[in-house]
């Protein structure tokens, strides 16, 4: 057991942050692989017309002929386990151990990825079994880190902790979507799903070992640190404590703010997911970047979000502590960055053609605002009902995965209907209007308030016992 003087040194709940960033990187990383590594797997002069294949590199070729509809089957069935495994692991993180839900996750990711060139050379059947099985996992990473947020976030540290955490995911696609490349021009993609999740396979250890549910359960959290955040809680509207709370359903469901974020996590997702699954496609179809090049340009979007929303994070958090904004205001704030900024580009990219410089500068500028949720309604949850956050973002991540499954195989149609950018106009404009609403929904009813529903009084049977820690004394 190290010393009380070392303990101080280390903070526990960002050590917390930073390993649940890189459980976020690793499980987006490992979803976002494949809208790279597709492009090295299939057969493309088999797959396009006679017209088309003058405009095909039969170097890029690999062994598989899927026509679109397969494609966008094999990009769209992560979100088929992605979407039944919200609310169940949210209830199992809320009432039993989120930092197991969240091992879980990771763990079934690196066991499918290592699994998948196996797989897809059997049938792409059993390919596709295996990208629902990583969807599993992925649907319970936003559950169970919103619950340890709950548990682990200062009120006035809530939009930088959940920054750091949610921002892996960008940091996760930056890294996977440059690294996936370049694997693939160098070594092929079976190498791709071997390697990546290898090395993924190391951060299970790193977790089990220096990570809790909650302050009063970790072993190397100093006491100062401990009492900080339980304290803060308590007065917060949070609370470190496991309750077993029953969801006031009624009062969820009707409740402003909190359909606000619904509406807004779902309709901006579509815009999310069509850049994360299909700018890859995009670039190399109608841009005519190389795999090599395409990934590079497509992950330097995400490192300039990661990097924004990193900044404007700690930006709200500062005018927060100074009493300058409300937490309504900061949510608001980066809410409205991430609906408004990729609104305008796609609109400009609508009329800018195939137009390599001005569409990759436009493509940039919107991913990077995008990074506005991290701060804003992706962590409003915990605002709003910190003892149901995990509930609530399952429930709204299950609605916002609808346009998961629908983007690859509405894209895909699309595409192989007409492959030309007028197809892919359409594509944006859809983008363009799903931004407005959250935009206009947002902006009337957000907000960063703690709800009355979420003080829900512990009956006698619930009292802490043994293996519920007692509230610190004051």
């Amino acid at each position: 057991m190290p010393s009380q003087a070392f303990r101080e040194k280390i903070s526990t709940r960002y050590l917390l942050a930073v390993l649940g960033s890189m459980a976020m990187a690793i499980v987006y990383g490992l979803k976002v692989n494949l809208s790279v590594a597709i492009v090295s797997m299939v057969n493309h002069t088999a797959t396009v017309s006679a017209e088309e294949a003058h405009d095909v590199d039969p170097s890029q070729d690999g062994p598989f002929v899927w026509p679109g509809t397969i494609q966008g089957l094999l990009k769209s069935s992560y979100f088929w386990g992605y979407i039944i495994a919200q609310l169940p692991a949210a209830r199992i993180a809320e009432l039993f151990s989120a930092k197991w839900v969240m091992f879980f996750s990771v763990f079934i990711n690196v066991i499918c990825t290592i699994l998948t060139p196996v797989c897809a050379k059997a049938h792409y059947g059993l390919f596709i079994f295996m990208r629902v099985l990583e969807g599993v996992g992925g649907g319970v990473t936003f559950p169970g880190m919103h619950v340890l947020l709950a548990r682990w976030a200062p009120p006035n540290e809530r939009s930088v902790m959940s920054s750091i955490v949610y921002a892996g995911t960008a940091l996760g696609t930056v890294i996977f979507t440059l690294v996936t490349g370049l694997i693939a021009d160098r070594f092929g993609w079976e190498a791709i799903f071997y390697i990546e999740g290898s090395v993924s396979a190391v951060w299970m250890v790193l977790w089990l070992l220096l990570t809790a549910d909650s302050p009063a359960r970790h072993l190397f959290i100093s006491d100062k640190e401990r009492d900080m955040i339980q304290s803060s809680l308590n007065e917060g509207g949070g609370d470190s404590e496991h309750k077993k709370l029953k969801v006031p359903w009624k009062a969820v469901l009707t409740s402003p703010p909190f359909l606000a974020i619904l509406v807004t996590h779902t309709c901006c997702n579509w815009g999310w997911y069509m850049v994360l699954i299909e700018l890859p496609h995009y670039m190399s179809t109608i841009l005519k970047y190389q795999i090599a090049q395409n990934a590079v340009v497509s992950s330097i979007p995400y490192f300039t979000m990661w990097l924004f929303s990193m900044i404007l994070s700690k930006t709200l958090d500062v005018l927060r502590g100074r009493k300058k904004i409300t937490t309504t205001i900061a949510r608001k704030i980066s809410t409205l960055i991430s609906t408004i900024g990729p609104l305008i580009c796609f609109l400009a990219i609508c009329y800018s053609g195939a137009n390599k410089v001005a569409v990759t500068v436009l493509m940039t500028f919107a991913i990077t605002t995008i990074g506005g949720m991290f701060s804003g309604y992706l962590s409003n949850h915990i605002d709003i009902a910190p003892n149901f956050a995990g509930t609530l973002i399952a429930i709204t991540n299950t609605c916002a995965t609808i346009p998961g499954i629908l983007v690859p195989v509405i894209v895909g149609k699309l595409t192989e209907a007409d492959p030309t950018v007028g197809s892919w106009q359409i594509i944006f404009w859809i983008t363009i209007v799903l931004y407005l609403i959250p935009t206009i929904i947002y902006g009337i009813f957000g907000s960063g308030d703690e709800q009355k529903w979420n003080k829900v009084n512990v009956s006698n049977e619930e009292k802490p016992s043994e293996e519920q820690p007692l509230r610190p004394m004051k």
